[in-house]
């Protein structure tokens, strides 16, 4: 299985990971990575390892989730509960749309969050906003 091969790769001390069945534009995206030392996986294992990690920290009685996200994560989550939409985050930290997005995504993810309406929610039990 998938699985079983990415932990053998990730065992022998892989740095990234490319499913067989991946688009061409993440096999660009995985040289252009590795060229630069970094780590890749294709999206769907990306997610699946955050998705074990979280569960693997739930087991382990993580209090406050939002001590996984990353400070651009936090500075994302800010500006998304004050209203701002993506495009005005992506001018206002100089990236673009789309990395706008990734993030969002993986602040719904690590929050467990479904919609904006959760995030300001989330944000202003937090006191992120008032």
């Amino acid at each position: 299985s998938d699985e079983s091969y990415l932990l053998r790769a990730l065992s022998a001390g892989a740095r990234g990971y490319l499913l067989k069945d991946s688009a061409e534009q993440d096999l660009v995206r995985a040289v252009e990575v590795a060229a630069q030392g970094k780590p890749f996986f294709s999206p769907a294992i990306a997610e699946k390892l955050l998705d074990d990690y979280m569960r693997y920290l739930q087991q382990r009685g993580l209090q406050d989730s939002y001590d996984l996200l990353t400070d651009r994560e936090k500075e994302v989550l800010q500006l998304i509960a004050e209203g701002k939409s993506n495009k005005e985050i992506a001018a206002l930290l100089n990236v673009s749309p789309y990395t706008v997005e990734t993030h969002r995504a993986h602040i719904m993810q690590k929050l467990n969050l479904h919609n904006t309406a959760e995030i300001v929610l989330y944000a202003v039990r937090k006191g992120i906003i008032r």
